[in-house]
């Protein structure tokens, strides 16, 4: 037996790493062969619900239409029109949901108990490389300004110095959103610091795969949840809220809550052996479930 996918891209590589990781988790769940066709961002929904789009006239007709992100949305909804299947919006849609037939969304969005809601905890993340972890490896990835998060250099220092003084080979890296000379406010002897710029690809997933200890600035949350899919220790290094009703931080202490994550350093080396999150693959597998298309 054949599923087959159909996955809406949207040009942004956040949201394609979620669609990705569920396509992933179909694959290692689905009793027979899962075969995945992307549909490109520039495929309008009026060109394809006009029949305008040939590409996808030569693709055998789709089980499940995957996708994340708004531009997604549309053409996922013409598809579905003219050749069939099962809508999956990973993420609120900021349409009716009832116009999809499911969706994929974090339970700290909130999102209202309808039947075809399926909750995730945190974004959907692909597995890591499969690679031995190494005793005293460090890893600190750091984000920055957002809509819903300040920054505080000194702050950030404060918290990192007493990681530093620890017997591990720490490395620090940025993201695209760290402030201009927040590596360089870092520096310790025993760390070295990776400019986000001169990583190639896959570079963050191997450290995280191979760190006894990673810690992450609480307003990357992508990366906190995809820090989830190792075995490591993970600590959370706070920023400042710009406001109360802060969704990101609602989902931080919630792992916190739970005792998976801290901002403690006693309570991170504390930790218990852990197992990946695997989010992508509870989800994928709830999907099928729900479709009757899981073995038992």
């Amino acid at each position: 037996m054949q599923l087959r996918v159909w996955r809406f891209l949207d040009g942004n590589r956040a949201h394609e790493k979620q669609s990705a990781a569920l396509v992933r988790g179909l694959d290692k769940s689905f009793a027979g062969q899962v075969k995945s066709f992307d549909v490109p961002a520039e495929l309008s929904a009026s060109r394809i619900f006009l029949g305008r789009a040939q590409e996808l006239n030569q693709l055998p007709k789709p089980d499940f239409l995957i996708g994340t992100g708004r531009k997604s949305r549309l053409p996922m909804l013409a598809a579905r029109h003219r050749f069939g299947g099962r809508i999956v919006s990973i993420n609120r849609p900021q349409l009716p949901f009832r116009w999809f037939d499911f969706a994929i969304v974090p339970e700290h969005d909130r999102p209202p108990p309808l039947e075809n809601i399926i909750l995730s905890q945190g974004a959907l993340t692909e597995p890591l490389p499969d690679i031995v972890p190494q005793v005293g490896r460090g890893l600190i990835l750091l984000g920055g300004p957002s809509k819903h998060y300040s920054w505080d250099i000194q702050s950030i220092r404060t918290q990192i110095t007493p990681l530093l003084s620890q017997p591990l080979e720490w490395q620090i890296s940025n993201s695209r959103r760290t402030p201009g000379g927040t590596l360089e406010e870092l520096s310790g002897d025993n760390a070295s610091l990776i400019d986000w710029h001169s990583c190639p690809p896959g570079w963050v997933q191997e450290q995280m795969a191979t760190a006894e200890q990673i810690w992450v600035s609480e307003d990357s949350v992508s990366m906190l949840f995809e820090s989830l899919q190792s075995r490591a220790r993970v600590g959370v290094i706070r920023v400042p809220s710009l406001g109360k009703s802060n969704k990101v931080r609602a989902a931080v202490q919630r792992l916190i809550d739970q005792g998976i994550v801290s901002e403690h350093l006693e309570e991170v080396l504390a930790q218990p052996q852990r197992q990946p999150l695997d989010q992508y693959l509870l989800c994928a597998r709830a999907l099928l479930r729900r479709c009757g298309l899981l073995a038992n």
